[in-house]
């Protein structure tokens, strides 16, 4: 492999990094959004806010400058994140979470009541 096509790699690599992290970045603030969001049309309009942010720096190209706006985001967002996040109830960190625990060992569970055979 020639120095330009390895530095090219390099660069190719470095550039799909940033994008994956901008994308990150994104989907984060957007889902933080809906934290601070009380209805959902106030929502949608910090939703545009948002977007219009991130696309005002689309046009950027150096990678150093990217990179720096991308630590500005996330620390932006960092500083910005919802003290308390609204957490769906059946899912890790929930108010329903593990309500229902498995039962203990030696506890038969009957899933056909009202079925059963009579013999």
């Amino acid at each position: 492999m020639s120095v330009a096509a390895a530095a090219a790699a390099g660069y190719l690599g470095r550039r799909a990094a940033q994008k994956e992290r901008v994308r990150i970045l994104y989907r984060r603030a957007l889902k933080d959004t809906l934290n601070w969001a009380v209805h959902r049309h106030l929502f949608y309009e910090d939703a545009d806010l948002l977007r219009a942010r991130f696309e005002t720096s689309k046009h950027v190209e150096d990678p150093d400058t990217i990179d720096r706006m991308i630590a500005d985001g996330e620390a932006q967002y960092n500083k910005w994140r919802h003290p308390d996040p609204y957490i769906v109830p059946w899912a890790p960190g929930g108010s329903k979470f593990t309500r229902n625990p498995t039962p203990p060992e030696g506890i038969e569970i009957v899933y056909n009541y009202g079925r059963e055979d009579n013999d």
